[in-house]
Order: structure tokens, then C-alpha cells, then sequence
């Protein structure tokens, strides 16, 4: 195709599904839109797209050529991360992502190599979906569990993820410890999600009736704070609770409770200053990760 502006037009629309949508996206007319459309079906010689009052549905010869377009677009994206991320000085943007519940091991390195770069621009994300390094989404990840197999990252092992069941004494003076082999007459703290496969998740779920998790939340914060508030017993990293003196720990921890964590990053990235910078920065402030 001579005209790479008019596949992006229709992927776009594709995408977005309306001529409108599609012309804010890129920044030009609704008439320039159709006027691609148009043309890229005349090239083609076979209708893309279904018009109808909702706006635009991509044909099945509309679906290959959205294949096509995504495919190069994120060739593009990738392009891009890798000349942007090739920069030898500490600047530019940094872009960390973890699972939920780990930005007390993150954020204060990143708050500390910004103070001391100030060219330095910080993007932590905390999610359970799994960020593509090899298209520029991330630049290091922290993942958790079974070591990642992308054959373009390079993994390297980071630490033990310590996890421990906790109470306050308050909790613990009106309800008393838990006994592993009955724990009715207690309150549980839990994932939001039920089928988390966190091993201490999966721990409670099969230790734990579901109607004594009374409290569910998938922020750590959160989760935090409905512990320290009496709520009910709660799995938290060990790091975290010793920072807390009215925690008690209510039953002895567990090996099978721990996660393996790991650092990630793309081969193309993985030796620029600042992402170096960054690895060895957390492994430094991390040394009691794995404690307790």
C-alpha cells in the first residue's frame, strides 16, 4: 500500500468504531476519515466497513486489514520505546510496573533517584494484567511467582516476598489467636477477588470458609488500614507489619505463604544507564525484602 495514512484512518475507525471518534484521534476533519475510507476501499476493491446508525463495523476484509495496521502499529510503538529508551544520560521517562500491594518496595527508590535526577520523569503502575516490555508499555516490570519465560526479557531473580497473618492486640485481646484447625469465631480480610492465586490467597480460600472474609478490598493500603482498624486477620508483607508494633502475628508463618519476585525488562532496554540505574537502586533498598 502507498498510502500508510489511509490504513491508519481505517484502523481507527475500526478500532473506535465511529468516523467522529476516529477524526479526534488523529487530529484531522471527519470528511478527511471518510474521504480515506473511501479511497482504501476503492485501492481494495472490497468494502471494509457495515455503516449503520451506531456508527462503523469492520467487514471480515475490514478485520484483515485491522490485523495488518495493529501489527505495524505496534512495530512502531516498539521502534519507538527502543530509540527513546537508548538515551546514555539519566533522563527521559522511567516506566516501573508491579503487581498491586508492592509500592512500599518501589516507590521510595523511585522517589529517591528522582530527587537525585531531576531530569528523571517517573511512571510506577500498579496492576495484575501483564504489561508487554517488548512493546515499549513498561520498561522494568516486578512480576511474582514461576520465573517469566518471554524469550526477550532478561529475569533476574530479586527476592522472597515475605507474608505473614496478622492481628492487632486489640483484635487479639477481644477475639484471641486463631487455631489452624478451627477458625470459626474469627473475621478474615481478603482479596477482592476470590480466585486470586496469590499462594497465601489460595491458602485462605481453601482454609477459610468464605463467609468469615468479611472485608475484601485489592488495594494494599487498603487492606492495610482494615487490619490496623480491627477488621479481621489479614495477610500482609512481613517488611510492612514490623513497621506497625500493635501487629501481632496470628498464626506462625508459612513457607508456601512467600512469592518469588523477579525483575524484568526488555533485552533492547535492559542495559541503558537509567533502567541500570533503577535495578541496582532497588536491589540496594530492597536488601530486608525478603527478612522475617
Amino acid at each position: 500500500m502507498e498510502n500508510w495514512d489511509e490504513i491508519r484512518t481505517a484502523y481507527q475507525v475500526a478500532r473506535i468504531g465511529t468516523v467522529s471518534g476516529a477524526a479526534e484521534v488523529l487530529g484531522v476533519h471527519h470528511a478527511t476519515v471518510i474521504r480515506h475510507i473511501d479511497a482504501l476501499e476503492g485501492r481494495l476493491g472490497a468494502k471494509l466497513f457495515q455503516r449503520h446508525a451506531r456508527g462503523y463495523t469492520a467487514t471480515e476484509a475490514g478485520q484483515e486489514l485491522l490485523r495488518v495496521a495493529k501489527a505495524t502499529e505496534d512495530q512502531f510503538a516498539h521502534l519507538a520505546a527502543r530509540i527513546t529508551g537508548a538515551a546514555t544520560d539519566i533522563s527521559g521517562e522511567l516506566v516501573v510496573t508491579s503487581l498491586p500491594g508492592l509500592s512500599e518496595l518501589v516507590t521510595p527508590t523511585l522517589v529517591r533517584l528522582q530527587a537525585a535526577y531531576p531530569e528523571l520523569k517517573v511512571r510506577y503502575v500498579s496492576a495484575s494484567r501483564l504489561f508487554r516490555l517488548e512493546y515499549g508499555e513498561a520498561h522494568v516490570a516486578i512480576r511474582a511467582g514461576g520465573k517469566p519465560q518471554e524469550p526477550d526479557n532478561v529475569v533476574q531473580s530479586f527476592c522472597t516476598y515475605r507474608i505473614g497473618l496478622y492481628a492487632t492486640e486489640a483484635y487479639v485481646k477481644a477475639h484471641g489467636l486463631p487455631d489452624e484447625a478451627d477458625l470459626s469465631g474469627h473475621r478474615f480480610v481478603g482479596p477482592a477477588n476470590p480466585d486470586s492465586r496469590a499462594p497465601y490467597n489460595t491458602w485462605l480460600k481453601t482454609h477459610v470458609p468464605e463467609e468469615l472474609v468479611t472485608f475484601r478490598t485489592n488495594d494494599g493500603t487498603a487492606l492495610m488500614e482494615a487490619v490496623l482498624g480491627g477488621a479481621g486477620l489479614g495477610f500482609l508483607p512481613v517488611s510492612a507489619a514490623r513497621r506497625h508494633p500493635g501487629l501481632v502475628e496470628a498464626l506462625a508463618k508459612r513457607p508456601d505463604w512467600d512469592s518469588a519476585l523477579w525483575l524484568v525488562t526488555h533485552v533492547d532496554l535492559h542495559r541503558t544507564p537509567r533502567i541500570q540505574l533503577f535495578l541496582k537502586a532497588l536491589k540496594e533498598d530492597a536488601r530486608d525484602c525478603g527478612m522475617g
